[in-house]
């Protein structure tokens, strides 16, 4: 937990914010002492601001808020390996999903052509970055003998808290992984249109246009005590399907 650095929070609602206020306060308790970055609505900072001060809650760590519109598509948090972009979802309340992407890495190098063509290291780099070699002799040596490519970037979507949405097929076609909440099975589809969530169904038919490679469901009613149906329906659609459950973990 110490090594937690950024949080991302999809809107002001439930346990989405309530949930928070109790990480916040264990964050201290452990001794954290560096900074944490939480990324949410405008609203939010200021509900956090507000329970800090009534409950008396000093933290041993400086808060940082970044306020994200839920209205629009924005990258909100990007380094030299990863971006992240926050995308509208379609809730009663402005609602933001998530799309974190890998970036590209450098071509890996051949190590056993090194030796053989005495590349300096200082040339090692603009070949890395896709730079042909050049002997001596002023024979090229092509990028594509020296190099292989690297893996291929990563990607995980995360959409909770949405009524289906099919705008957001384009923003996370082709995802490694997406998380989609199912709060109901499909006999009650017509709730989850009231209600402005989704079914099983409806997040498997998501993830199907999207082209999505494997589907975890969640945010589940708590009147489904056995899951298993819910599953059940989602992969009908698309059986590359998971249930997120308490402890389990997937590997992208």
């Amino acid at each position: 937990m110490s090594r937690l650095n950024h949080i991302f929070i999809s809107h002001t609602h439930g346990d989405h914010t309530f949930g928070l206020f109790g990480l916040l306060s264990s964050f201290s308790l452990m001794g954290r002492d560096h900074d944490l970055h939480i990324y949410g609505s405008p609203e939010l900072e200021n509900i956090i601001s507000v329970h800090l001060q009534l409950f008396g809650i000093k933290l041993a760590y400086l808060l940082v808020f970044h306020s994200v519109n839920c209205k629009k598509s924005s990258v909100i948090y990007e380094d030299k390996n990863i971006s992240i972009e926050g995308f509208p979802l379609k809730h009663r309340i402005p609602t933001c999903g998530f799309l974190f992407r890998e970036k590209l890495k450098l071509r890996k190098l051949k190590k056993e052509l090194l030796e053989i063509y005495k590349i300096p290291i200082e040339n090692r780099m603009t070949i890395k970055e896709g730079a042909d070699f050049i002997l001596p002799s002023g024979k090229v040596i092509p990028n594509s003998i020296l190099t292989e490519d690297p893996l291929k970037p990563k990607s995980f979507a995360y959409c909770t808290d949405t009524m289906y949405h099919r705008a957001m097929v384009s923003k996370i076609n082709n995802v490694d992984l997406l998380f989609h909440e199912a709060t109901f099975m499909e006999s009650e589809a017509d709730r989850a249109k009231d209600t402005f969530h989704s079914t099983a169904i409806q997040a498997a038919n998501i993830a199907k246009e999207a082209n999505v490679k494997k589907l975890i469901l969640g945010h589940f009613s708590a009147r489904y005590k056995n899951l298993s149906p819910l599953l059940e329906e989602a992969r009908g659609v698309f059986p590359a399907t998971e249930l997120a459950e308490e402890g389990k973990v997937f590997s992208i």
